[in-house]
Formats: C-alpha cells, structure tokens, sequence
C-alpha cells in the first residue's frame, strides 16, 4: 500500500514533466490536442469496450456460469478506460496497453496471479482454473 500512495504522488509529477518534454519537442498546441486526443478516444473506448465486457459477463450469468474471466475483463476495462481519460501520456500508454484485448490478457493474467498470491499467503483460499 505504501508504493500504491507513493506512486500516486510521483506520477503526476512524472506526467508534468512528460507533457513539459512533450511541448518542447512538437510543440504546446500539438500536445494538447494529443491529450484532449486520447481522453476523448478514451471515453469512446471505455464506453465500447465496458458495454461489450458487461454483455460477456451478463451472458455468462444468464446460462449459469461463474463471470470470474468476464469479470477480469470489466476490470482491465474499467482501468484502463480510467487511464486514457485522465489527462497524460504515460497514463495513456498505460491505459491503451489495458484496453488493447490482446495484450488485456496479459494484463488479466499477470492481475489473476496478484490475486492468487495475495489470496495463498493468507492460507484461506485456492483458486482452481
């Protein structure tokens, strides 16, 4: 938790001097444009791909099965989507990478053994796949 808050802290920081760069090198009316760019192409995203993410885990539900992939899924998409709207280029990247299905997966799976090791340090629970 304490790497969570500090990174929070460092990232806007980060994300200033990455726009500073950014501005220096095309320019300030480019990069805005980049930005306001990706937040609004992030919401069209996360609009698509969170309505698409929540009929899997409806669908999934409705002919009796447990949504836990489909509910990953909503996940990555909601992060990600999240990413994208806030303003920054490596909130951005971040955010793109996670709504991106192909490389979703590798952000469920790495997210899925997060969870199981959280979950087997405390002994309580094995999760079967």
């Amino acid at each position: 938790m304490r790497n969570f808050i500090i990174s929070l802290l460092l990232l806007p920081l980060i994300e200033v001097v990455i726009f500073l760069l950014a501005g220096n090198l095309i320019g300030i009316t480019e990069t805005l444009f980049i930005a306001i760019g990706t937040g609004i192409l992030g919401g069209i995203l996360l609009k698509k791909q969170g309505l698409k993410a929540i009929r899997n885990v409806q669908a999934q539900l409705n002919q009796g099965m447990m949504p836990g992939d489909a509910i990953l899924d909503s996940f990555c998409v909601l992060i990600g989507g999240f990413l994208l709207v806030f303003p920054g280029f490596l909130t951005d990247i971040v955010g793109a990478i996670i709504l991106f299905p192909p490389t979703r997966r590798i952000g469920k799976n790495l997210l899925m053994r997060g969870i199981q090791r959280k979950l087997q340090k405390k002994n309580r629970v094995t999760i079967i796949h």
